[in-house]
């Protein structure tokens, strides 16, 4: 009886699992293989080396934190004060080990400051999630700075609001993340 073949996709995302907690140094072919209980010349059916696999660790994320969260924030339709409350209310779904959280959004962060060519590409991650929040705030905010202020707060929020650790005057961090949005779609 044969053995069924591990799928690429899983070795991909135990990688960025690996990844959000050891870094890229944690992600080693003998211990990925452990992890998903099979050998690892699996791993060379699909990928010639750790490198190409760190490579489309790299492609899967950009993809999914960028145009598969854009296709499904425009498939609901609406306007853009529509589309960044269906936006804000998918990253706050999303959960830590998801391939869009922000426990992987926040390893490749750390790792690209060691790496320039990691540092290019979230450079172009970034760039293009900035392009898109300013193509809808842009749309209802005529003032040039406001648009990017408001990028910036609501990317700021996105990635920094996990590190900040301070109460808020009596009201829960989810009652403070409600009221960052309604200023945000004013």
């Amino acid at each position: 009886m044969a053995h069924a073949r591990t799928p690429r996709g899983r070795w991909i995302e135990e990688g960025l699992r690996v990844l959000a907690v050891g870094g890229p140094e944690a992600v080693r072919i003998e211990s990925l293989a452990q992890s998903l209980s099979v050998s690892k010349g699996g791993f060379y059916g699909y990928f010639r080396n750790r490198d190409a696999l760190l490579a489309e660790m790299l492609d899967t994320w950009e993809r999914e934190v960028t145009e598969a969260v854009i296709e499904e924030v425009e498939s609901g339709g609406g306007n853009a004060r529509t589309k960044l409350d269906r936006l804000f209310t998918l990253v706050a779904s999303l959960g830590a080990e998801a391939v869009t959280g922000t426990a992987i959004d926040l390893a490749i962060r750390d790792w690209a400051r060691r790496d320039e060519a990691v540092a290019r590409r979230l450079q172009r991650v970034d760039n293009r999630r900035m392009d898109y929040l300013r193509s809808l705030f842009g749309s209802f905010c005529p003032d040039k700075d406001d648009v990017e202020v408001r990028c910036m707060i609501t990317f700021s929020v996105r990635i920094g609001s996990h590190f900040i650790a301070a109460d808020h005057g009596g009201r829960s961090r989810a009652e403070v993340m409600e009221l960052t949005r309604k200023w945000l779609l004013r």
